[in-house]
């Protein structure tokens, strides 16, 4: 298997992800492209473009999910009375396959060879 030359990176642009975002560039010697679900951080998301830019991305996609989220998987989990232990809503476990689904289609649209979370 051959090395990728371009990975698309889920990245919120905390520590860990731009840490893994150098790792990857050096370690691989490739392209890094990093993906960000907006989920409704708000202002959160703000600096998050310019962090990754800055940290070595080829380039940045920030893609809005909010109306999805909410139509396709919070209220279909609130209808269905979806907790955990009797009293935890599902909320960041419930939103991970619509994150991978679009991250997936920003490394279709980018030509990228690999995706890393």
């Amino acid at each position: 298997m051959s090395e990728p030359k371009r990975i698309v990176l889920a990245y919120s642009g905390g520590l860990d992800t731009s840490v893994i975002l150098r790792w990857l560039i050096e370690r691989y010697r490739c392209e890094v492209v990093a993906f960000c679900a907006d989920l409704g951080q708000g202002e959160a998301l703000i600096p998050v473009r310019e962090k990754a830019l800055r940290t070595g991305a080829v380039g940045v996609h920030i893609v809005d999910l909010r109306e999805t989220f909410v139509r396709d998987f919070l209220f279909p989990m609130l209808r269905a009375n979806a907790v955990y232990e009797g009293g935890y809503l599902l909320g960041t476990s419930i939103a991970r396959p619509l994150i991978a689904r679009a991250q997936v289609d920003v490394a279709l649209a980018e030509g990228a060879d690999a995706v890393a979370h």
